[in-house]
Formats: C-alpha cells, structure tokens, sequence
C-alpha cells in the first residue's frame, strides 16, 4: 500500500499549459502591434504559443518528479512517511523515467546514498530522443533539502543549457510540499523561468500553482496517479499587452499521459477573454488536443500541445 507524504507528478509537465500558470513577459514578434488592444486573431495566437511554450516547461517538472520519486524509493522513504532501516541498498534504477526519456541520458546522484541534501543530475547531452519522442539536451538539476514524499521538504529543479523540441527552457522551479496525511499536497514556484522558441520568440516569468494528488494513493505504482492543479497567473508582454490566466475547471494531470486530459482554463488578454479547455474533444481520454475558443464561443481554434 502507498501511503505517500507527497505526491507524484509525472507535467507538465504536467504538460500543463501552467507553467500556464506564469507571470510572463514576452519579447514581442513583430506581427504583433502595439496598441494597447489586440484583435482576436492576435489574442489567440498569444494563447496559443504561451501555451505551447510552457507545456515545454512542465515537461521538465514530470521528468523531475518522476526522478525524485524513484530516488526517494531508492532510499526507503514512502511506507506510511517512514525511512526504512539503514541497512537497506541505495540502488535508484529510474526505470519507470527511463520508459519516458530512453536510456541516453546519464542519470547521477550525488551523493550516492540515501543521506539529505543531494543532488540528481539528468544529462541529456547535445540531443537524446526519449521513448515519448520529444528531443532533449542539456542538463536537469534537482536539489533535495530531503526525500520528496516528506512533509517539507523542499526540491529546486535548475535547467542548465535545456531545450525541448528545440524550445529553450531557463530558470528555477521550487517545489514545497505541502502535504498534511492524508492529503498530499504540494505548490510550484517559477523563478525566472524564460521559454526562447527557434525563431527568437521568447517569454520570461513568474509564478505559482498548487497540485494536489486525486488519485494512486494506495498503490506503489506510479503510473496509476492523478493529479488536480489549480492557480493563477499575470502575463505582460513587452509591448505592453497583459494576460491573466485563472482555472476555471481545475485541471487533471495523469501521470500515465503526457497531456492533461481535463480542466479549462480562462485567459483575458487585455479586454479580450478566451478559454482553454483541455477536455476537447473527449472529456478525460489521453490526447494532445485542446480547443481554444474566444467572441463567446463563436471563434475557436485546436491547439495541438508539444
């Protein structure tokens, strides 16, 4: 039976369109224009890319969970909150993260054994296609104040030259735990999280959510957990376009989906109000589908998430 003291998540990576939960400021494109009003083409183009751009970046924070998750087994943490005997061989595999990013990456713990603080490094080198078939470089870093499944602890994840599908990923998220048995609980902050497309295009932000663990509880399967996330967020681009992003639905991560399968999101843009459900088109199935829609509904748009 799993009786965690903190949940798992897989991003999102929660492939969430919460780093969609940021403070952002974007380096404007110039098909963009400057007044202070945009068209309703122009506010779905900022929702669409924003949302791709950070569903990018909470990819990073399902590999890490993922990471920490098999670390603290490793160690013994997560029977009932308690650490096992000293005894016990500290032997992480990553075999469930390996399913997701493939056997490229060299994975260290340093140090490697089930003492607190500690450090893992994932290297993805200069390119290394994962079995979800995203292209990843550069390095994860993950800091443990202590085992993550531990009300407390804390565990800051630091992208090193990281690209996703050739997305640049910078800056440092920190993860609290929050959980008080039986709930588990824990919130994300971004500190000076920046996303560079190919092209230059880029966002730099700030923020926090909350994930709360909804389901998976009570085995020791990763894969079977659930995960409901709510939070809020204030964007500003740099030709001073503003973008507000609140749940409206909260949205359901599945650690055994890349995407997140339900929850709707609301954006105001200035004076224009969009909103992303990521339900569409079937409510709860596995897709990299969302509908985006705006002018009440009459205006819509498939966004294809990375």
């Amino acid at each position: 039976m799993k009786t965690l003291s903190f949940n798992r998540i897989s991003i999102a990576f929660i492939a969430i369109l919460f780093s969609t939960f940021i403070f952002t400021s974007c380096q404007k494109e110039n098909s963009f224009n400057n007044s202070s009003e945009v068209t309703e083409e122009e506010a779905a183009k900022f929702s669409d890319e924003s949302s791709q751009a950070e569903a990018s970046f909470d990819d990073a924070e399902d590999i890490a969970f993922s990471a920490a998750d098999e670390e603290g087994n490793a160690g013994g943490f997560g029977i009932e909150g308690k650490s096992a005997s000293t005894s016990r061989i500290y032997l992480p595999t990553f075999h469930e993260l390996r399913q997701r990013i493939g056997d490229c990456p060299v994975i260290t713990v340093t140090p490697n054994d089930s003492t607190y603080p500690k450090t893992v490094t994932i290297d993805f080198g200069d390119s290394c296609r994962g079995r979800d078939g995203k292209v990843r470089s550069g390095q994860l870093v993950i800091h443990f104040t202590g085992p993550i499944r531990r009300p407390g602890s804390v565990v800051t994840l630091t992208f090193v030259n990281y690209y996703v599908n050739r997305v640049h990923i910078e800056g440092v998220k920190i993860f609290k735990n929050l959980s008080e048995p039986p709930v588990h609980k824990w919130s994300v902050e971004v500190l000076n999280g920046k996303v560079t497309f190919p092209g230059g295009r880029g966002y730099s932000y700030d923020g926090v959510k909350t994930v709360t663990q909804i389901a998976g509880m009570l085995t020791n399967i990763i894969r079977d957990d659930v995960y409901k996330i709510t939070g809020r967020s204030k964007t500003v681009f740099n030709n001073g376009t503003t973008v507000n992003i609140n749940t409206e639905d909260p949205l359901i991560k599945k650690v055994n989906c890349p995407w997140i399968s339900e929850g709707t999101l609301k954006i105001k843009i200035n004076s224009r109000v969009l909103k992303l459900d990521f339900g569409f088109p079937s409510n709860g199935d596995c897709d990299n589908k969302a509908l985006l829609s705006w002018n009440n509904g009459n205006s819509q748009r498939i966004i294809i998430l990375p």
